[in-house]
């Protein structure tokens, strides 16, 4: 395909497309003429990948082309390729190791993965962010116990086995990569959405008023 049909299929514009051609977040196409060159079905596929890190989850362009070049590094393991590519996803503030919070909440950080059979990475990104969460809990006097983590733990776990399942749908390593990076920016939105409706629906539930005044206006259907 040309790149106006490129274009048209993913919904990204030509001077976007150009754009990610030259930042290197989509491979060239096959050059046919001194100005013109074909795309196929993997150019869209990595085009709507690309979309997704930047416009969607607002990925540094930079930090796409790290994530992508992971994805893409057959020298390297699949749990290794998976744990740089979204390793390198943006992440929150690093804990503020002169906050007197800091260490209980790095201490609770630990428990709960202990308790939830999941191995205590230090340098991963997540690890650091879940303390630096935890600690705000904390200097702001709100419950951030292993007895109040464990529930979100549970769920994490069960959304995690369900998401990799949906990954491994996908039949091609580098493509079940790209699934697992692209599902990690565009479904955490989704999430956070359902446990804002699911909020509104348990409020309604326990206090016996409509769902809708809950962070809303408007009655319940």
């Amino acid at each position: 395909m040309r790149l106006a049909e490129l274009s048209k299929r993913s919904g990204v514009s030509p001077a976007t497309i150009k754009y990610y051609l030259r930042e290197g977040l989509v491979p060239p196409g096959r050059r046919i003429s001194a100005t013109q060159a074909e795309y196929d079905e993997e150019h869209l596929r990595r085009l709507r990948l690309a979309r997704a890190l930047v416009q969607v989850g607002r990925v540094p362009v930079a930090t796409a082309r790290e994530v992508l070049a992971a994805v893409e590094d057959e020298s390297v393991g699949r749990l290794s390729r998976l744990g740089t590519a979204v390793g390198a996803l943006p992440h929150g503030p690093a804990p503020a190791e002169d906050d007197p919070c800091t260490g209980t909440a790095r201490a609770s950080a630990e428990e709960i993965q202990r308790l939830l059979g999941w191995p205590v990475i230090e340098d991963n990104p997540a690890h650091a962010m879940l303390i630096s969460a935890l600690a705000a809990l904390l200097r702001l006097d709100y419950p951030a116990d292993v007895a109040h983590l464990l529930p979100y733990g549970r769920a994490a776990a069960a959304l995690a086995e369900h998401e990799l399942s949906v990954v491994e749908e996908f039949e091609a390593s580098t493509t079940q990569l790209e699934a697992a990076v692209a599902l990690t920016v565009l479904y955490e939105p989704v999430l956070l959405s359902l446990r804002r409706l699911a909020q509104a629906a348990e409020a309604g539930r326990r206090y016996g008023e409509d769902a809708g005044g809950f962070g809303g206006e408007g009655d319940a259907p």
